[in-house]
């Protein structure tokens, strides 16, 4: 070790160059597994902590699609669901669709026909739900206002769409932001855009109208920084499944007494509602561990590049040494030292330098890491706080340090035995 730590003194500026170059192949690495291993770890602890074990979908229909066709006879079905499995504690409906929210003031710019050019309607995401119907299931927290002042869903009236509608409307942070609106302000919701200005005033009459009963903070499970909720029948009222031939949801949020038993949860209630697709929990997991296995096989890709270039620029600079120290691994071999002791010098430098390389890339990897998870938070408003996307656990240290290993004896090879096969004679008689 003493031989391979003097070799590596000899030449600084080489032997640091060539430490930076693994660094910075090995941090690469490093920041991806702790990439994909945050995002698998935080999802988990959402999922699990979400309090929905099951979700119920069209029949057919695929995770990972991100399409949901309707479902319809939401009320009824969230009954039946409830009535044919004892262990469901929660069915609750949920349609998720986009519309266009428009302000006061640009309805009184409308009015005067004075509307700036840069005004439009917004476009956004919103949540038609029954909100006393979410026991146990994580919702976002109202930091402004009431909330929803109604349990049930009055407007449903048992299936005849004929209850009073509460016009109440609940915006996440981000939407109030945008549409500069307060607790007790009006804001219209229409299903499309108006192709102009122009058509402002006659898109106003024809939108509903809501009032805003609370802010709310983002919402983990529908990621946006814009997003609404409201009552599932007004919702549905907008969007055209208002109707008891219709009554449609996207999908239904299952909360069980017992989630230890999903699994035979699942099985009973696909069997007796084959027009189902049910999710566990596991499955939901599932399908985001192949969207990260997806991505991570693409960042692998890059990092096994880096490393491969990593390994041969420290193999071409131990193939310098070796020739620089010929004559003197010569004299070695003259005055005893074996073959494999020679080789196992040249090993020993290989591994130093693959070390101090990674005492440079795994802090060069965690600052990466801390910065890229600050921009990702910043840029996907709407997750906890707790979510983070890096996550360096013993799982993620240990593959770095086996890397390393794996740099330092590869590019130990050619170098290794071309000093083993050294001419000692020769050397020993060159000028």
């Amino acid at each position: 070790m003493r031989y391979a730590l003097d070799a590596l003194r000899r030449r600084p500026g080489r032997s640091a160059m060539t430490a930076l170059g693994i660094g910075l192949a090995v941090g690469l690495v490093v920041l991806l597994l702790a990439l994909s291993n945050g995002i698998q770890t935080s999802a988990t602890t959402l999922a699990t902590e979400s309090g929905v074990d099951l979700i119920a979908a069209s029949a057919n229909t695929t995770l990972l699609s991100g399409q949901f066709p309707p479902i319809q006879g939401s009320h009824s079905l969230a009954n039946r669901l409830t009535a044919t499995d004892p262990n469901v504690a929660t069915a609750s409906p949920w349609l998720i669709s986009d519309l266009v929210f428009g302000n006061a003031s640009l309805w009184a710019a409308a009015n005067a026909s004075a509307v700036p050019g840069d005004w439009s309607p917004t476009e956004s995401g919103i949540v038609g739900w029954i909100p006393s119907d979410n026991n146990g299931i994580q919702t976002p927290d109202i930091y402004n206002g009431s909330g929803f002042t109604q349990t049930g869903d009055p407007r449903y009236a048992g299936g005849s769409y004929s209850g009073p509608s509460t016009h109440q409307i609940v915006l996440d942070q981000g939407l109030a932001s945008v549409l500069h609106l307060r607790v007790g302000d009006g804001v219209w919701l229409g299903a499309a855009q108006p192709p102009s200005a122009l058509a402002l005033e006659g898109w106003y009459a024809n939108a509903t109208g809501f009032r805003v009963v609370g802010i709310s903070g983002p919402f983990w499970l529908v990621p946006s920084a814009l997003l609404a909720f409201v009552y599932l029948s007004e919702l549905q009222g907008i969007v055209g499944g208002a109707s008891s031939v219709t009554d449609y949801s996207s999908l239904v949020l299952i909360h069980l007494t017992d989630p230890t038993t999903a699994g035979s949860d699942q099985s009973r209630l696909e069997t007796a509602f084959p027009e189902l697709t049910v999710f566990t929990l596991s499955n939901i997991l599932g399908a985001i561990q192949h969207v990260v296995n997806l991505y991570r096989t693409f960042g692998e890709l890059i990092g096994i590049i880096g490393v491969v270039v990593a390994a041969l620029f420290a193999t071409t600079v131990l193939q310098m040494s070796v020739d620089d120290r010929s004559r003197e691994l010569a004299l070695l071999r003259a005055i005893g030292h074996s073959r494999p002791s020679i080789g196992s010098m040249v090993v020993e430098e290989a591994l130093l330098l693959a070390f101090f390389g990674f005492a440079v890339g795994l802090p060069l990897a965690y600052v990466s890491a801390y910065g890229l998870n600050l921009y990702l938070t910043h840029l996907l408003a709407g997750l906890p706080t707790s979510f983070t996307f890096v996550s360096f656990d013993a799982g993620v240290l240990l593959d770095g340090v086996a890397l390393v290993l794996a740099v330092g004896l590869v590019a130990a090879v050619a170098p290794a035995a071309r000093a083993m096969q050294l001419p000692v004679a020769e050397e020993l008689r060159a000028p």
